[in-house]
C-alpha cells in the first residue's frame, strides 16, 4: 500500500484544476530539497524561474523548501544549501520535486524509507496547485500516490520503477497532465522549467529565458 493510500489517496478530482491565473500576486514556486538531492535537478528550475522574473510582468517568488524546519541540506555531490523555508505547501502555486541518490545513500530512497516526505507530499495537493517532478523525484510522487493511473515520466533508469508504482510512463522529455507535470532525467529540469514558464507566463517570457540561458528547450512535451 502506498503512502498516498494512507493519506487519502490520489487527488484524481484535481486533475482538471485550472493553473493559477491571479496575475495580481506573485507566481509562487517551491522546489523541494532533501539530503542527497541531485545538484542539477534543483538548480535548473531555480535558474529558469529566477530568470523568468526578469522578463515577466508578473512577479515570480521561487524558493527552496524542506520538509520540517529550515536547515542545511547536503546535495548528492557535496554541495551545501541552507534552505530558509520549512514545509509550507500552502504557500505554493507550483511544487517541484527533484530526484537524486542511490539505495543505501541519502536521496529519494532514504526519504521513501523514512516516509515523512512522501506523506507530506500526499497531503499537499489542492485545487489550482501544480505538482511537478523531474528525474527520480517522480518516484517520490508515486510513493505518495500522486501518479497512479496518470501519464508521467522520469529518468530512464527509473521508468520501470515508476510504472510498477502505478504511473503510465511516457517516453517524453516532459509530460503535462494538467496539475501533474513530470520531466525525465537531470538536465530535463531546464525543459520542465521552460515548459511551465511558457504555460503560466507566456511564450514570449519563455523565449527570453531561452536566450538568456543560451539553451533551447529539447524534446516533445506530451500532453492530453
Amino acid at each position: 500500500m502506498g503512502v498516498g493510500a494512507l493519506a487519502g489517496g490520489p487527488v484524481a478530482a484535481a486533475a482538471t484544476a485550472a493553473p493559477p491565473r491571479d496575475t495580481n500576486r506573485p507566481l509562487r514556486v517551491r522546489i523541494v530539497m532533501f539530503d542527497g538531492v541531485e545538484e542539477q535537478d534543483f538548480i535548473a528550475p531555480k535558474e529558469v524561474f529566477s530568470l523568468a522574473g526578469w522578463y515577466s510582468e508578473r512577479e515570480i517568488d521561487v524558493n527552496y523548501m524542506v520538509h520540517g524546519w529550515p536547515r542545511l541540506v547536503t546535495a548528492a555531490f557535496g554541495t551545501e544549501v541552507r534552505v530558509k523555508h520549512g514545509w509550507q505547501p500552502e504557500t505554493a502555486d507550483v511544487i517541484i520535486v527533484p530526484g537524486g541518490g542511490r539505495p543505501g545513500e541519502p536521496g529519494i530512497w532514504a526519504e521513501i524509507e523514512d516516509g515523512a516526505l512522501p506523506s507530506a507530499l500526499a497531503a499537499a495537493p489542492r485545487p489550482r496547485l501544480i505538482m511537478s517532478s523531474l528525474c527520480t523525484g517522480a518516484v517520490l510522487l508515486a510513493v505518495a500516490g500522486l501518479v497512479d493511473g496518470r501519464p508521467c515520466t522520469t529518468h530512464t533508469v527509473a521508468k520501470q520503477q515508476l510504472a510498477s508504482r502505478g504511473g503510465i510512463v511516457k517516453n517524453a522529455r516532459v509530460v503535462d497532465d494538467g496539475d501533474l507535470v513530470t520531466a525525465a532525467g537531470i538536465t530535463s529540469g531546464l525543459d520542465l522549467g521552460l515548459h511551465l514558464v511558457k504555460r503560466l507566463l507566456g511564450a514570449d517570457v519563455a523565449i527570453r529565458v531561452e536566450e538568456a540561458l543560451e539553451y533551447q528547450a529539447r524534446g516533445t512535451v506530451w500532453t492530453q
